[in-house]
């Protein structure tokens, strides 16, 4: 039992000390305009552009960029984004998928002239909630945390102290893809720069509770 708790240590201690790599990602509609630099992707998002399933509006688009890799088990994601919005619904930030009917995109939406706290959870069908900032910060970091069969969703304003917007179901013990995604539904596209995107794994909680009961 000793060597298999080692074993795990030693595996969760790479995991958690690798770092993603931008050069190594693949595209989902890849722009047309983009570069990784200084650990920074920038993007051209496209126009007319968005991940949206049937509710409310009664259409289904699955068309926006999204830059990602793929992750199993339990893990840790966040970045800080720099966007210059300019349209209604302008938008960028993490989005975790398993295929075009399951997938949460989340990060920064810009609304009417609001800047916003934006999720959407995609399970058959789009819901969409916000959470409305007071002023228009110069950047924001998102993070999400994948835990068992959920999701929580944290902003912050200087990467130091996170605020939980949202928790949301997403299936357990199945690999996703996740990563970077900007739409621009109603504009002609912007420039959105992610930077420090990081993915940590996390030591899987059943797992972890069934080595204790079993030493």
């Amino acid at each position: 039992m000793k060597n298999i708790l080692a074993a795990l240590s030693l595996f969760f201690i790479v995991q958690t000390c690798g770092a993603q790599t931008l050069e190594k990602m693949q595209w989902f509609n890849e722009p047309a305009g983009w570069e990784v630099k200084n650990k920074s992707l920038i993007m051209q998002v496209t126009p007319k552009s968005d991940y949206w399933r049937i509710s409310h509006y009664g259409f289904t688009v699955d068309d926006a960029p999204f830059y990602y890799t793929t992750y199993g088990g339990e893990f840790e994601a966040k970045v800080k984004l720099t966007g210059a919005y300019k349209a209604r619904f302008d938008q960028m930030g993490l989005m975790l998928r398993t295929d075009h009917k399951n997938y949460i995109k989340t990060g920064v939406e810009f609304v009417d002239g609001k800047f916003n706290v934006s999720t959407v959870v995609t399970h058959e069908k789009s819901d969409w909630s916000v959470t409305t900032l007071d002023k228009v910060p110069p950047f924001i970091w998102i993070k999400i945390v994948r835990r068992l069969d959920a999701v929580e969703i944290f902003y912050s304003l200087d990467d130091k102290t996170y605020i939980m917007t949202r928790n949301s179901p997403l299936q357990d013990n199945t690999p996703v893809m996740v990563g970077l995604m900007a739409a621009s539904p109603d504009g002609e596209g912007f420039e959105a720069k992610f930077e420090n995107f990081s993915v940590k794994h996390l030591a899987d909680q059943r797992r972890t509770e069934w080595l204790k009961n079993h030493q």
